[in-house]
């Protein structure tokens, strides 16, 4: 009675193909990476606008109050802007990691003579605008920002191409959503080797220790999230005591993080129809239910997803709508005056991602197209490859992580005036220049292949 109509309802659908797994979890990532764009920009205004008010010296010690808690003789004490910024955003870090496995495993970088281009485009796009940043700041107290300029913000450009909607073409969403997760790889190790003042070798040979538990765990097939969560929060505080930045930990747990399911569709299928063989039976009818082939179903239903989807599709809302304005609430808020939009700092970093990006981008890919090792995505002209690399000075998240990573007070100040106002400029002018060049109208796109 069970079966029958499940089998009506199994025949009555089209087969599912296996691109659907890859095409499901990309367009639940954009909608989501959208939304995020719009909050971030909102939460933004909000931030400048609190800390350029007569509320600012209120709104801009909230993010000092000190927080922590004592273990003997161990503490930890920071300030609130502290524990968003370096645990908070590790969450933040472990869901990019998660990302870049699915690209790596699943999606577009999976192949190298696809991947080729967004990966020397993304090379392109943080070589010179770093180079740009140095030119003007070599020997100067701002050198150590030279990093600033080099990451893309991926909710941002999502958020922009998705106002753009389906004239933009496919082959440049995969570019530039690609670019963005190769210029996260970047980004990751700048922060990893460039912005690492001392290191403490005993800890981070724990935390180096901790991930091979992680590793072995998996191998032996321990299958229970909240063990790895424990774990990982041990490897954060090796990596945290180690120098190396605890973020860190984060995009290499996400990395670690097994990207298959344990259980396989067919046997799921063949699972649920011994249950509900076993249900339709005499005996579950006269009260005899077995907890066993409860438990074993629901293993399996849950199992048949991977470890790498069930944490994306948990984490990812709560990143993007809560730990990335928690973020953007502590870290953008400045104060402007006119004279900062001429501070060196500034300055450089407004070229970098103004002028860098699009230069780096173009130029890597041209070259790359030139010696037989790229092609443009059909749809994609040079005009239209280069207003995507316009967009992709959009550099809020990773370049304000960095920026605080960097330099302080004043000159951190400056910085944060060159990547909002250079942020927002790109932005501007890359979709004012998309929607100029691509056709007023067109069929709609078919759904994105791949983003992982």
């Amino acid at each position: 009675m069970l079966q029958q109509p499940q089998q009506s309802d199994d025949l009555a659908r089209l087969p599912a193909k296996p691109v659907d797994r890859i095409i499901e979890p990309l367009a639940r990532f954009l909608r989501i990476e959208a939304a995020s764009g719009l909050l971030l920009l909102f939460v933004t205004a909000i931030a400048l606008a609190l800390a350029n008010s007569p509320f600012a010296p209120s709104f801009l010690d909230l993010w000092n109050t000190p927080f922590g808690f004592t273990l003997g003789t161990f503490e930890m004490t920071y300030s609130v802007k502290y524990w968003i910024n370096d645990g908070l955003m590790t969450i933040f870090f472990f869901v990019v990691g998660l990302e870049i496995k699915r690209e790596l495993v699943l999606g577009e970088l999976r192949d190298l003579r696809t991947a080729s281009l967004p990966i020397v485009a993304a090379a392109g796009g943080m070589v010179i605008p770093a180079g740009l940043y140095l030119a003007s700041q070599l020997g100067q107290p701002g050198e150590r920002g030279w990093g600033i300029p080099m990451a893309t913000d991926i909710a941002f450009v999502v958020g922009c191409l998705a106002v753009l909607g389906s004239r933009v073409p496919h082959g440049l969403r995969i570019v530039l959503l690609s670019l963005a997760i190769a210029d996260d790889i970047g980004a990751i190790l700048v922060i990893a080797i460039g912005y690492t003042s001392h290191l403490n070798v005993e800890a981070l040979v724990l935390g180096v220790l901790g991930l091979g538990l992680v590793r072995g765990l998996a191998r032996l097939g321990v299958r229970s999230i909240p063990i790895y969560y424990i774990v990982g929060v041990l490897i954060w505080l090796a990596f945290h005591e180690s120098g190396i930045h605890a973020t860190v930990a984060g995009v290499i747990l996400g990395l670690l993080t097994p990207a298959h399911g344990w259980v396989s569709a067919g046997r799921l299928h063949a699972i649920v129809r011994q249950f509900a063989a076993y249900v339709q039976g005499e005996l579950w009818s006269n009260g005899g239910k077995d907890p066993r082939a409860l438990r074993a179903i629901a293993v399996a239903a849950r199992e048949t997803l991977s470890p790498l989807e069930r944490l994306e599709t948990a984490l990812h809302p709560w990143v993007s709508f809560v730990i990335m304005p928690l973020f953007a609430l502590a870290n953008a808020g400045v104060s402007m005056n006119v004279s900062d939009f001429g501070e060196p700092v500034a300055v450089a970093v407004m070229v970098g991602l103004g002028v860098g990006k699009p230069v780096g981008i173009v130029s890597f890919s041209w070259m790359a197209v030139r010696a037989g090792i790229a092609r443009l995505p059909d749809g994609v002209s040079w005009s239209i490859l280069a207003a995507g690399g316009v967009l992709a000075g959009i550099g809020f998240t990773m370049a304000l992580f960095i920026a605080d990573l960097a330099l302080e007070n004043a000159l951190l100040n400056a910085a944060k005036v060159g990547i909002l106002s250079g942020s927002a400029a790109a932005a501007t002018l890359g979709c004012l220049i998309l929607w100029w060049l691509l056709p007023k109208r067109t069929h709609p796109v078919a759904p994105a292949r791949s983003l992982h």
